[in-house]
């Protein structure tokens, strides 16, 4: 991949993944307001706009940011399995998309609760809290993966330590051109994350996976579906 088509690429990573956090933060806020508002029109609005974002906004964004990572990761010497932080962040944004396409029948099913009743009955108030606290947890996943790619820790894997040494994407440009300071900036960050921040990516690294162990042993993908 060429510098040029390399930043192309990159730039419409960080739009989409950037995109997919403000939907869910959106879907969040939402969800938010059908659990605590009395308002049936409110209620019902909310839980109708929530169907939709999740539907035509959250799930294109996901599968498009899980798309141009991959192009950029297998495209550019950082590649999918040869570095820690990578192989962790493709593992996770995986995960989180899978779990949004198995939420879609649980959004829209709230949605049909709310259209149906005039006041908030238990079953919406259930499948709204199912669905407030997935958002939370994949907004948190979501950070948790925004974190490891500025502070990109951990080195490289066993199968990286094993592939022959490459320039990476910022070294690729022509030793004539001086480096932009993004260029630089990334250089320094590979280095690795200074020791004040380790404190914090620890505690957002460990919520996460708390969250994802919660979806496989816990609450499960389809616990509360029905």
């Amino acid at each position: 991949m060429t510098p040029r088509l390399r930043k192309v690429g990159v730039t419409a990573h960080i739009t989409v993944s950037v995109g997919w956090i403000g939907s869910v933060a959106a879907f969040l806020a939402l969800s938010i307001c059908g659990l605590t508002s009395q308002n049936g029109e409110v209620v019902r609005g909310a839980y109708f706009a929530m169907n939709l974002i999740c539907r035509l906004v959250i799930v294109p964004l996901s599968l498009a940011s899980l798309a141009t990572g991959v192009v950029q990761a297998v495209g550019t010497d950082w590649g999918l399995f040869r570095h820690s932080w990578v192989l962790v962040k493709f593992l996770l944004t995986t995960f989180a998309t899978i779990v949004l396409l198995a939420k879609l029948p649980l959004a829209a099913r709230a949605a049909r609760l709310a259209e149906e009743s005039t006041t908030p009955s238990a079953d919406l108030h259930a499948a709204g809290l199912q669905l407030a606290v997935h958002a939370a947890g994949g907004l948190l996943v979501l950070l948790a993966i925004t974190t490891l790619s500025v502070f990109k820790p951990w080195g490289r894997t066993r199968y990286g330590r094993k592939q022959p040494e490459r320039p990476l994407p910022w070294q690729e440009a022509p030793a004539t051109t001086p480096p932009t300071p993004a260029d630089s900036a990334d250089a320094i960050i590979a280095v690795g994350p200074p020791s004040r921040f380790k404190a914090v990516f620890a505690i957002i690294g460990a919520l996460a996976v708390g969250f994802v162990v919660w979806h496989l042993i816990g609450g499960g993908i389809g616990h509360l579906d029905h």
